[in-house]
């Protein structure tokens, strides 16, 4: 029996913060074998899709920004190396047919943007332009835009913090959440008068090795590798299914993925 017939009327995979080309990538070879076993009915991504060093206003804290020509070959291979990236997970959703894309934009994501709005005249570099989200076919929510789809809110993440930012959102916010941002892995859930409403904060993809996130400092984290299938139903009720990454493979219904191959 098809899950149609079953009242599921769509059904979603959504993943979190990849930070191409700081991506994991048996993470990432894990999401695309789910996407190739689930046939999504649609895909959103919670963005940070790319790291976007090259245009981080971080790297000149304590340094004098250096002329635009040094920057601009940075950049461009930057934007290389995220439609490469993306081009991976594409080509998954390609080869199952998955029509209905979203791409939710991340905090580094806008840092492009930010690049373009010191320099107009270089409008090219704008986020959704240098990674071509139109002729990817992906629906474009700009940072701090919230995605509706049911009764499921969906955006980057970026808007609480905290130790329980599961919690924090649902307090503000009053409605089911979904987001990504904080890269571990959290749930909380409240009952209001009107009913049960959670928030998932859904890990990330990102090497998280101190290597590529030197920033830190050598600081512990509490990331994890994630991402979630969510069953959308007739009256906009859904279930999420987190399915967490450990050292490169997960499982999907009785069936071991393994992205090291």
């Amino acid at each position: 029996m098809g899950r149609k017939k079953k009242g599921v009327v769509k059904r979603a995979i959504i993943t979190p913060d990849k930070h191409f080309p700081l991506a994991d990538l048996p993470a990432i070879n894990c999401v695309k074998q789910a996407i190739e076993i689930v046939k999504p009915d649609l895909y959103v991504d919670l963005g940070d899709v790319g790291e976007w060093h090259g245009s981080s206003h971080w790297q000149w804290r304590k340094k004098k920004r250096p002329p635009l020509e040094y920057q601009i070959p940075f950049i461009d291979k930057d934007i290389v190396d995220v439609n490469k990236g993306l081009d991976m997970l594409d080509e998954s959703l390609d080869k199952v047919n998955c029509k209905e894309k979203y791409m939710i934009e991340g905090n580094h994501d806008d840092w492009m943007n930010r690049f373009v709005e010191e320099h107009p005249y270089l409008g090219r570099y704008r986020f959704e332009k240098c990674v071509k989200l139109k002729e990817r076919g992906y629906t474009y929510y700009p940072m701090g835009k919230f995605l509706k789809i049911g009764k499921l809110v969906m955006y980057h993440g970026h808007h609480f913090a905290g130790i329980q930012h599961t919690r924090n959102h649902l307090m503000r916010l009053g409605c089911n959440i979904m987001y990504g941002h904080h890269h571990d892995i959290q749930q909380s859930s409240v009952t209001h008068i009107d009913g049960q409403k959670s928030a998932w904060s859904l890990g990330c993809l990102k090497d998280m090795s101190s290597e590529q996130n030197s920033w830190l400092g050598g600081r512990q984290h509490n990331w994890s590798h994630a991402f979630a299938i969510v069953d959308f139903f007739n009256d906009g009720l859904f279930t999420v299914h987190v399915i967490q990454i450990i050292n490169g493979m997960t499982s999907l219904w009785g069936e071991v993925i393994d992205g090291n191959k």
